[in-house]
């Protein structure tokens, strides 16, 4: 048996118009086919590009370890030059990913290479975001502590995606004062026996390959896993619910301080209680 999923629409291109009216309005996701053939970005970005352009720099990363106390919130486990970083993803696979890294701001060159799209939102233009991964490495299921509207160009490679809406929180073994389900829940082949309150969610799936981009609505749950080596960038507009603005503004403010705080005082208890609260509070649905 696998997740209940359908796939996400495709179109080759859209109207800012027709994306309002049947994508944004009614907050559903798509991927769109043919919309960045324009931009030199199209063309030139590419894993040897990235090399060549930046490899001297120091970059963040990350891979599937579970949460530990000691961490800070999204703090690195490791760093390494880009160029190094980018031989290793070629080489073998890791599971060694950049997250979040704004590198459009270390490598002023890249903005010359693609432009901001007019969807009909306001893009938030200072935080391009780029993501890098190696073959079989992942994120874990997650939502963005802005629950914002993500549009994600995909360069090189294949992407696999999953989606959740926020509706189906109460089947994915979501952690309490966290943005992120059960970390050892592999949304790639759930174990339902341990999971069973999987079954009843109903989510989106795609690949995505070069060139192509995904609108991830608001404060969708988003599980990412790199079929082949590759990497994205994320552009993103403010919460437009208010409701989902509210839980935005909360996240930011308080929820990742209390988090924090609760880390240095009780320790790995307070992640093991979290851990243990994900799967009482979802199996009261059974």
């Amino acid at each position: 048996m696998s997740l209940n999923l359908q796939d996400i629409p495709r179109v080759k291109t859209i109207t800012k118009e027709e994306f309002l009216k049947h994508y944004f309005k009614p907050q559903k996701p798509v991927v769109i086919e043919r919309f960045i053939d324009h931009w030199p970005a199209f063309s030139k970005w590419n894993l040897d590009y990235m090399k060549t352009v930046g490899g001297e720099i120091i970059v963040p990363l990350y891979d599937d370890r579970p949460v530990d106390y000691k961490d800070g919130f999204n703090e690195p486990h490791t760093k390494m030059k880009l160029a190094d970083y980018i031989d290793l993803l070629k080489s073998e696979p890791t599971k060694y990913r950049i997250f979040l890294w704004n590198a459009i701001k270390e490598i002023p060159l890249l903005q010359n290479d693609f432009s901001f799209p007019d969807f009909g939102l306001r893009l938030m233009k200072g935080i391009p975001m780029l993501f890098f991964g190696g073959r079989d490495s992942y994120t874990f299921m997650h939502y963005d502590i802005d629950l914002a509207n993500i549009f994600h160009f995909h360069f090189e490679g294949i992407k696999q995606v999953v989606l959740f809406d926020q509706n189906q929180n109460k089947y994915l073994y979501k952690v309490p004062h966290a943005l992120i389900t059960r970390e050892d829940i592999d949304f790639s082949n759930p174990d339902f026996e341990k999971w069973p309150l999987l079954k009843e969610a109903k989510g989106y799936q795609t690949t995505l390959a070069h060139g192509e981009v995904l609108y991830m609505p608001e404060g969708y749950w988003h599980y990412m896993r790199y079929i082949t080596p590759g990497f994205s960038m994320s552009l993103r507009a403010i919460a437009h619910n208010p409701i989902n603005f509210s839980k935005a503004v909360y996240n930011i403010v308080i929820m990742r301080n209390f988090d924090n705080a609760m880390r240095r005082i009780k320790g790995q208890k307070w992640i093991d209680w979290k851990n243990q609260r994900a799967i009482a509070k979802t199996h009261k649905n059974l």
